[in-house]
């Protein structure tokens, strides 16, 4: 029972922001990946913490309060950077719950070892705190850094530069909790109800800002690749300005070009159509040639090199969301 306690609210929290994911953004054997991850990251952060605690000579209310938070935090958050860098991340939705899930691998472990080493005096309030305090505080230290951390890439290239005061911001939630300020039951009814609205406002406004974006990137894109394949691109001022870049490349370069924004065009467009697809429960379409069509994306955008790139970012700019959707369609291919 102490166990099933212990953990199971983190359980539900996480099946709660599994399901306001409208888009289904969220793949199951990712967030697995993420508890997997979660409970390496609290095996780790133990031999971290009892290191250092032996190192420095500090008691455990110290290492509870200051040290414990910045090196648990640190290892939670890695998993969260190494999944945007492997494009597994595209919006605050499916980083907050992944983010949460890696949290509540990381209290599965905590918990199953404060279980083991516990002195018997201690009842049932004790694991009913830890299951709905502290576990959800795991889950939820992580989805906030999830949360600031993909916000702020969608609007900058640095992203490590931006990992560090989303970093902080999930220390410091961490520290203030294990401070207690308030009495330990007080504290967490206070999270029980104020995280679930925290939670379901910023997905809300996450849910509108995608569906925004789908219907407007949508739109786009499939006017401009009208326009290309009817050969009306160079009236445009996107094709005047794509031709302007004769001048300084290669007419060899500037065909690669043109073929890349069309090839990339079309490849969106089908990304967009299947998340539009998974949102109103349709299954995905996955064309035969769709692995041959991004890898030809790839042979040109390798041929037009960093150069090329820069010079068509006014016209497609390839930062991590539009990676990131590729990806997707990467997956789903390979699937």
């Amino acid at each position: 029972m102490n166990f099933i306690l212990s953990f199971l609210p983190a359980i539900l929290f996480l099946a709660f922001l599994f399901l306001l994911d409208n888009f289904n953004l969220v793949r199951v054997k990712t967030l697995l990946f993420c508890l997997i991850l979660g409970i390496a990251c609290a095996a780790l952060g133990y031999y971290i913490n009892t290191f250092i605690a032996k190192w420095l000579d500090v008691d455990y209310t110290f290492l509870s309060r200051y040290i414990g938070p910045v090196i648990e935090e640190t290892l939670k958050a890695s998993v969260i950077v190494f999944l945007i860098f492997r494009k597994r991340i595209g919006f605050i939705v499916d980083g907050a719950v992944y983010g949460f899930a890696i949290g509540t691998g990381f209290s599965l472990l905590e918990n199953i070892y404060f279980l083991l080493n516990s002195p018997p005096e201690y009842n049932i309030l004790i694991w009913i705190i830890r299951g709905f305090g502290t576990a959800i505080m795991h889950g939820g230290c992580t989805a906030f850094f999830a949360i600031f951390f993909v916000s702020g890439i969608s609007r900058s290239e640095n992203k490590l530069i931006l990992a560090i005061p989303a970093i902080l911001l999930s220390v410091l939630l961490h520290s203030g909790f294990n401070h207690f300020p308030l009495n330990p039951v007080l504290q967490t009814v206070l999270i029980l109800f104020i995280l679930p609205f925290i939670f379901t406002f910023v997905f809300i406004l996450s849910n509108s800002k995608l569906q925004q974006w789908l219907e407007i990137e949508f739109n786009s894109e499939i006017e401009i690749l009208n326009m290309l394949r009817k050969g009306d691109f160079g009236s445009t001022k996107a094709g005047i300005y794509l031709r302007s870049l004769k001048e300084h490349f290669k007419a060899e370069t500037i065909l690669d070009m043109y073929c890349y924004i069309e090839l990339y065009l079309e490849l969106s467009i089908k990304a967009k159509r299947n998340i539009m697809l998974k949102e109103n429960e349709f299954p995905i379409i996955i064309e035969s040639d769709l692995t041959a069509k991004l890898n030809e994306l790839a042979q040109l955008r390798k041929q037009i090199g960093k150069v090329g790139e820069m010079a068509l970012k006014p016209l497609i700019r390839m930062d991590y969301r539009n990676l990131w959707k590729l990806n997707q369609l990467s997956n789903n291919s390979n699937s």
